[in-house]
Parts: C-alpha cells; sequence; structure tokens
C-alpha cells in the first residue's frame, strides 16, 4: 500500500474517533445534568442506564462511520490500482486511455501532443539478461519519464517495452524541445557490477492538426516510430503525412526463436583477444560441443571462445580471424575451417562464417554460423 493511501487512511479513522469522543463528552454530560438537576430527579441506577444506552449508540455509530470510511478508502485504492501499471506506478492502457479521453472531450480544440516509444533491442536485453534485468531497465525508463514529462500531462506503460505520453496544452514544436531533453538523459542497467546503456526509438503528432481523434493520433504517432526503427533506430520523429503506416511488430523477432530455428550453429561472442567471453550460444552449438546445456558450454569452454578451438589449433585460427578483418579481404566477415573441441574430448571440423559488429552493450562483437565440415561437403560434394 502507497504512503499516501496509509495516510488517507488514518485520517479518516481519525473522523470516527472524533465522534466518539465528542459522543461520549456529549452524553456524559447530558447524564451528568439530568442526575443532579431537581427538574429531572433520577435514581443513580436510572443514570447509568441511559448513560449505557446511550455510549452503545455511540459505539455502534462510530464502527458504521468508521466501516463506512474504510471500505471507502478501499474502493479508491481498488480503482487506483485497476488503471495502474504496477511494474513502473505509470497508468497501464486503460487508465490512458480514460484520462486522455476525459481530456480532449472537455478540451477538443486544444493544442496536445501524443508521444510513443519502446526501448531498442528489448529482447535482446530481455534474451541476454533475463527478464528482472528488463524490468530494471524499464523502471529505470519510467523514472526519466517522470522527470521530463509528469508536469505537462498523462504517462502511460502500454504493455512490453511500450510506453506513451499525452502532452496537453502543448503544441509540436513546444513537444520538440521536451523531447530532445528527454532523449538526452543517459539510460543505464545494471549487470554483473557492470553498468550497460540502452537506447530508446520515439514518435510524435499533433492533435488536433495531425490528427481529430486519440487513437488516430497515436496511430500517426506510431508511424513515426516505425520510421525511426527503418532508419535505424535511437532517435525521434514527428510524423509527416509521407510516412508509412506498418505494424512494428514486423520489425523484430526474439533473438531465441531465431537463433534456435537456424540450420546451424550460432555463436555470439566478444572480439577481442583478451576478452573473448562467450555471450550466447544456440542450442545446435551446445549439442555440437557435446554439453548439455549453456551452462555446460561455459564451464566446458571455461567461457571463452577461444577454448572451443582444439589446443594446438587456437593460434592459428584466431590470427587468421584477425588477419582476415584486418585486412578487409571479406569486409567484416571471417571464414575459417578450425577444429571445435568437444566435451569428451573429441575434435570435429567446422566451417565458420562471422561478421564483427559493433554492440550498444558489449562493444565489438562476433556474430558466428558454425556448420559440420564433413556434413556440408557430404552434402553440396564439395
Amino acid at each position: 500500500m502507497k504512503l499516501s493511501h496509509i495516510k488517507g487512511l488514518k485520517y479518516q479513522i481519525f473522523i470516527p474517533v472524533l465522534i466518539f469522543i465528542l459522543g461520549i463528552a456529549a452524553l456524559s454530560c447530558m447524564t451528568y445534568i439530568t442526575y443532579v438537576s431537581p427538574e429531572f430527579p433520577l435514581k443513580q441506577r436510572d443514570a447509568a442506564i441511559i448513560f449505557s444506552v446511550g455510549l452503545v449508540i455511540i459505539l455502534l455509530l462510530t464502527g458504521l462511520s468508521a466501516a463506512l470510511l474504510i471500505i471507502n478508502n478501499r474502493r479508491k485504492i481498488l480503482k487506483q490500482l485497476s488503471i495502474t501499471d504496477s511494474l513502473t506506478g505509470l497508468l497501464n492502457r486503460h487508465g490512458f486511455e480514460t484520462a486522455v479521453g476525459k481530456y480532449t472531450h472537455a478540451h477538443p480544440q486544444e493544442s496536445c501532443v501524443g508521444i510513443t516509444f519502446d526501448v531498442d533491442d528489448f529482447k535482446f536485453i530481455n534474451d541476454m539478461y533475463g527478464h528482472a534485468t528488463g524490468d530494471y531497465a524499464l523502471q529505470q525508463l519510467a523514472e526519466n519519464m517522470k522527470t521530463t514529462f509528469s508536469d505537462y500531462g498523462f504517462l502511460a506503460r502500454n504493455g512490453g517495452d511500450e510506453f506513451s505520453v499525452f502532452l496537453t496544452g502543448c503544441t509540436r514544436k513546444q513537444a520538440s524541445a521536451l523531447i530532445e531533453q528527454f532523449m538526452l538523459l543517459p539510460r543505464h542497467f545494471s549487470y554483473e557490477d557492470e553498468q550497460l546503456s540502452f537506447n530508446i526509438s520515439l514518435g510524435y503528432a499533433a492533435y488536433p492538426t495531425q490528427s481529430s481523434t486519440t487513437p488516430d493520433l497515436f496511430h500517426k504517432a506510431d508511424s513515426a516510430l516505425y520510421e525511426v526503427k527503418l532508419r535505424g533506430k535511437n532517435n525521434y520523429l514527428a510524423y509527416e503525412s509521407d510516412f508509412v503506416s506498418e505494424k512494428r511488430s514486423q520489425l523484430g523477432f526474439a533473438l531465441k526463436d531465431v537463433s534456435e530455428h537456424l540450420p546451424a550453429a550460432f555463436l555470439i561472442y566478444k572480439a577481442d583477444p583478451d576478452d573473448d567471453r562467450i555471450l550466447f550460444a544456440n542450442y545446435e552449438l551446445i549439442q555440437m560441443a557435446d554439453c548439455n546445456n549453456l551452462d555446460g558450454l561455459l564451464r566446458h569452454s571455461n567461457g571463452r571462445f577461444r577454448n572451443l578451438i582444439a589446443p594446438d589449433a587456437r593460434d592459428d585460427t584466431e590470427t587468421a580471424i584477425f588477419g582476415q578483418i584486418r585486412c578487409g579481404k571479406y569486409g567484416t566477415d571471417t571464414h575459417i575451417e578450425f577444429p571445435l573441441l568437444r566435451k569428451d574430448g573429441t575434435q570435429v571440423s567446422v566451417f565458420s562464417h562471422g561478421r564483427i559488429v559493433d554492440n550498444n552493450y558489449y562493444g565489438t562483437i562476433f556474430y558466428v554460423l558454425i556448420t559440420d565440415a564433413e556434413a556440408l561437403k557430404g552434402h553440396y560434394s564439395l
């Protein structure tokens, strides 16, 4: 329960307590006056009965008022929870749409701006670092939103890594300055004592100049976001009429889904001879190395790509890989045949096709497809 809810509950409990105290005071005075007044000569027993009955009535009224106040407070809390995203504390989709709908109904001609954005490569973050780390990144992003936008409108997490903002009393030009400020904020998450950055892509559109309804407004903001994705991500754009309208679900697939269905072993590792940590391996590679799972592969290789190469071929293989990169023979690609060392000590000759790329989280890394050389030669009659 939030602190504000607790304070509200304490305040509401104070009211029946006050009623009880005042009631007791009034009843005591009335009983005393009645008992001692010559106009109402009562025996002590009669006064006690009057006082007791009055006390019971006061207790019942006090309890009833307290129960009604607590029930009302609980109702308010439940209503708030029903429109709030539990992870970030922002509005959820239902709460956001309700709030924005009420506002535009009351101010149909006021200039407003709709914003939508998401985390670049969020599926990669979840797949590589786990959902707890992904949740932490979303919470940090929500705090960024509150810092920049909370005084200007409504903020929401739509679900997953998608967020929306509705800026009230704001033109597109004014929104641009706020959005630029928001985009420049640093965004990090921690993983194994390492600070890693992440980026977002954002689109926005103006109401009512570009859209007469809020659903259309956010559809156009989404189109602007899609355009950012097409242009390379980590940026923001205002909606223009020539932007294509597509569903962003077509842009990405989960790394795990893709890698597990590739017709080859797949590996990601750091492109540094002194720090060639294995970052990811699909099940095909795990099986090829005679291991049961990723943890087993990391134990077998001590977490390094170099240790997947047979000992007598390690230096030559690494020299060939980085030699091809330096000379640019295949651009940013490498094509190497080397003996893969299996967990049982046997070796299997493999072809590897690697590509060196820059990654926001790990710097320069290799994406590598690995296939059994003998099987490949047999299939293609090489």
